[in-house]
């Protein structure tokens, strides 16, 4: 219990201070406890739902920041929170609305707070193009996994092996997603088409990009690192990650309006949420979960080519958060399952073996 206060204590103390904003908020604009009660309940489901359908999110930003030095784990936990509750959840929206209506940053924020339902319906009508960025940049993150030829461990082994032969052919997840893009935009109107795509694309430079700044910094690194200097660096990573976040954020922060139009209850319900995410990958990290469950990282991946997958089509079609969360957890959950069934086999192997008979 102990060491999982160590993990979560921050995460904890950030949630009574959020609930004890929405208890304020709730009773300063509705005057009634039952009007409180109804808005702090609302803070708490969109929390609980943020956290359980981001599991995926966790293990995959656990699977980047095993890497990272100490102190840019910290600077995730802290510096990054920044970023996913007030720049995601907040700042995020305010932007849409303001570029859709070409609105001022003051006119945006009363408009969001005196007309929550022109505000709902103005981020709404901007899910075409955050659905082909978020799920362009979330389906090469998925992508990127798979087609390795470096990649030794599989869990869907049939598949994954075909996936990693097609990655001796150079940007082929990207030629991929392209097709696929290009697939769903022939089902669109032609305004929405071209929206779409152009999202589409950003998405996909925006990746490269942040994966090219991510290979240029570890130049550096390892150049410092032969020349005897001691390099702990993690600026690389903690681009990708705030990136990877916002993309995990969009569905997100679009679907939080099904439980509420108000901009303060989304940004308390939802940033709660974030910061139990960022929790759950200090975890994970610390107790090598990932090095434990060997297929938990590959079912997390999975899970984020279906997220990316289902961003794509719900430009198209719509497709509740309530299905995607599950799919998501079904994936994970299997990969756990496998992964404790194989160390099971070895477990039994090894005590099996004629050496550990003789060691004993």
């Amino acid at each position: 219990m102990a060491t999982l206060l160590r993990y979560y204590k921050l995460s904890f103390v950030f949630t009574l201070i959020c609930l004890g904003l929405a208890v304020w908020y709730g009773w300063e604009s509705t005057g009634t406890v039952a009007g409180t009660a109804s808005l702090l309940w609302i803070v708490i489901v969109l929390s609980v739902l943020e956290v359980s359908l981001s599991f995926d999110n966790a293990v995959v930003n656990a699977s980047v920041l095993k890497d990272m030095s100490e102190v840019w784990q910290r600077r995730f936990l802290t510096w990054g929170i920044a970023f996913a509750v007030f720049g995601m959840r907040i700042v995020f929206p305010l932007a849409i609305v303001a570029i859709a209506a070409g609105l001022g940053p003051l006119e945006t924020v009363n408009l969001s707070l005196n007309d929550p339902e022109e505000y709902e319906r103005i981020v709404s009508s901007a899910h075409v193009g955050i659905a082909g960025f978020g799920g362009a940049f979330l389906a090469m993150v998925g992508l990127k996994f798979f087609f390795d030829l470096d990649k030794d461990v599989h869990w869907i082994s049939w598949l994954e092996r075909q996936l990693g032969k097609f990655a001796a052919l150079p940007a082929a997840e990207i030629a991929l997603l392209l097709l696929v893009m290009w697939g769903i935009s022939t089902l669109l109107e032609p305004a929405d088409a071209l929206t779409f795509v152009t999202a589409g694309i950003l998405g996909l430079v925006t990746f490269i990009a942040v994966e090219g700044i991510n290979t240029m910094l570890e130049m550096k690194e390892e150049a410092a690192r032969l020349q005897g200097a001691v390099v702990r660096s993690g600026l690389g990573g903690f681009l990708y990650l705030n990136v990877l976040d916002a993309s995990f954020s969009f569905d997100g922060v679009i679907g939080a309006f099904a439980l509420s139009n108000n901009m303060i209850v989304i940004a308390l319900g939802l940033s709660i949420g974030a910061m139990f995410v960022r929790s759950m990958t200090i975890h994970l990290v610390k107790q090598g979960t990932l090095a434990e469950y060997k297929f938990l990282e590959h079912g997390a991946f999975w899970a984020i080519i279906v997220l990316g997958g289902i961003m794509l089509v719900s430009a198209k079609v719509h497709i509740p958060e309530t299905i995607t969360g599950l799919i998501g957890a079904v994936l994970i959950g299997l990969s756990l399952l496998w992964s404790v069934r194989h160390n099971r086999k070895e477990a039994a192997a090894t005590l099996a073996s004629p050496d550990a008979g003789r060691d004993a």
